[in-house]
């Protein structure tokens, strides 16, 4: 029986947030327990913003550490850096001869990060088709993926339909997409629950890192948004309620407690008793957290024979993948 694939990415960049964590990682922990996953740090969708190398070299042994210490097992999946499975930049090109330019300049994702950045190169541009290979390069068949990754996992669909219609095999999977169950898959931040927390946040009190010390976790959690009812009424209410709402995610994600049950114990209590609440339970979610992070960080041998094993699993699916495409368009003289 053919082994049903979620492959994803999280890239090098800076300290994680606990967005980051519910949003993705403690999605990769549920499904490696359904699926044969294949995991990767993405570093070449990293340097569309400039990178020292003793800077991405650290970032990248640090978020091996954080994927470890979430409960991703290495012997059950395959993790590894993008860069060093090369058929990925190939798929890459051929990928690029069958995306409309077009479709890309509509690509949200791509709008807001030219406000925003100054450095408007052409890797912000192809962003998405370099992603399109990561997953069509192991026959995907699902990708988890935030709600502001809805637009690019269409257009990898697009692409895998297009090149298996031109030639008229079924070369590649086309693959599906796989939401957060628990309403997690964009994590607000504190101050302004309409925007999605995002580690390159300027103001970091919008933002829960993995490793913010208890008294920042409390100072944030004490000025998060929540709303200015009166009485207080915790209640999950996404349009109305977006602070609460937020707020409620995070807490239900770190507990495991569903929003139902918060919902009724937070019944007829004050801002103050959840807010108390969440800060507890943070600070002692993050705690074991970080013990077993840094257990992981200090091995770096460990860290990279997992690098050097999971790169060469990955290149076997990745050569398949890569041959059948080469094959089919006539590059297979040899």
């Amino acid at each position: 029986m053919k082994k049903k694939i979620v492959f994803s990415g999280i890239q090098p960049t800076g300290l994680l947030t606990i967005g980051n964590y519910i949003g993705a990682l403690s999605q990769w922990k549920k499904l490696q327990k359904k699926y044969f996953c294949i995991y990767c740090i993405a570093d070449l969708h990293a340097l569309t913003i400039y990178q020292k190398e003793n800077v991405l070299n650290k970032n990248i042994l640090d978020t091996l550490s954080v994927c470890l210490a979430s409960g991703i097992d290495p012997k059950k999946n395959i993790i590894f850096i993008q860069s060093h499975v090369s058929q990925h930049t190939q798929l890459n090109w051929i990928l690029n001869c069958f995306t409309n330019f077009g479709v890309l300049k509509r690509m949200t994702q791509f709008k807001k990060k030219i406000h925003l950045n100054k450095n408007i190169n052409a890797g912000l541009f192809s962003y998405p088709i370099l992603m399109a290979a990561d997953i069509l390069l192991y026959q995907t068949y699902k990708v988890p993926v935030g709600k502001d990754q809805i637009q690019h996992i269409e257009l990898v669909r697009d692409i895998a339909y297009r090149f298996n219609k031109t030639y008229g095999k079924k070369i590649f999977t086309i693959p599906k997409k796989k939401l957060h169950e628990n309403y997690g898959s964009c994590i607000m931040s504190l101050l302004s629950p309409m925007t999605k927390m995002s580690k390159s946040d300027d103001n970091k009190n919008n933002i829960i890192t993995l490793f913010d010390s208890d008294l920042t976790i409390r100072k944030k959690i004490q000025h998060a948004v929540t709303d200015s009812d009166n009485p207080p009424n915790i209640k999950f209410d996404l349009k109305n309620k977006p602070g609460i709402s937020n707020l409620l995610i995070i807490l239900s994600n770190i507990t495991e407690i569903s929003i139902q049950k918060l919902e009724y114990y937070f019944y007829k209590k004050n801002y103050h008793d959840l807010k108390e609440f969440i800060i507890f339970n943070l600070c002692f979610f993050l705690k074991k957290f970080r013990k077993k992070f840094f257990l992981y960080r200090k091995n770096e041998t460990l860290l990279k024979s997992i690098i050097i094993n999971g790169a060469q699993k990955a290149e076997k699916y990745a050569k398949s993948t890569l041959k059948k495409v080469h094959n089919i368009i006539g590059l297979n003289i040899k």
